[in-house]
């Protein structure tokens, strides 16, 4: 993996960490530009170029094959409705600077950095429930334990969401040590 690559793809991903974990989106300002540059760059990339120097059209296809598998591997669960748009769009803009091989080692570790997050996401909000249903009943406050639980609806189930941002982050970074 070129230098090229990391500097730009640590700056992005660490602002779609802030702003997932804040806003629980990926602003297409951030994602959109961070694309066009990657697909713009890559004919000039020495390390995608089989001469080495100069413009390369292989280096434009590796981007354009990145992009594309970011796009398929996110897409199936964005059609699902277990990730957002910036996800998908984030997995797309990484896949065009680092190409198709180093895109699939990201996803890879991105999966099980998600499913970790996801057991302590569960864990953690099981556990804020426990405590606080076992305040309820040291207090007395019967009005909880006796309460119905709140109605589940589409506005509950959105602020529910994990933000995935910190798990691409996470596999993309390990695919760049692993390499």
């Amino acid at each position: 993996m070129h230098w090229f690559a990391w500097w730009p793809t640590l700056i992005v991903l660490a602002v779609a960490i802030f702003t997932d974990l804040r806003t629980r989106r990926i602003p297409n300002w951030l994602v959109v530009p961070f694309l066009l540059i990657g697909l713009a760059a890559s004919p000039w990339r020495h390390d995608w170029q089989s001469n080495g120097h100069g413009f390369g059209w292989h280096g434009l296809g590796q981007s354009l094959a990145g992009m594309a598998l970011g796009l398929l591997i996110n897409g199936i669960p964005f059609l699902m409705g277990w990730t957002g748009g910036g996800d998908v769009k984030l997995c797309a803009a990484i896949g065009a600077w680092v190409g198709p091989v180093q895109l699939f080692w990201a996803m890879f570790f991105t999966a099980l950095a998600g499913g970790v997050i996801v057991i302590g996401w569960a864990a953690c909000h099981g556990l804020v429930k426990l405590i606080r249903k076992t305040g309820d009943l040291i207090s007395g406050s019967k009005q909880r334990l006796t309460g119905s639980e709140p109605k589940l609806d589409l506005a509950y189930s959105l602020s529910r969401k994990m933000p995935y941002a910190p798990a691409i982050a996470i596999g993309t970074l390990l695919s760049f040590f692993a390499r």
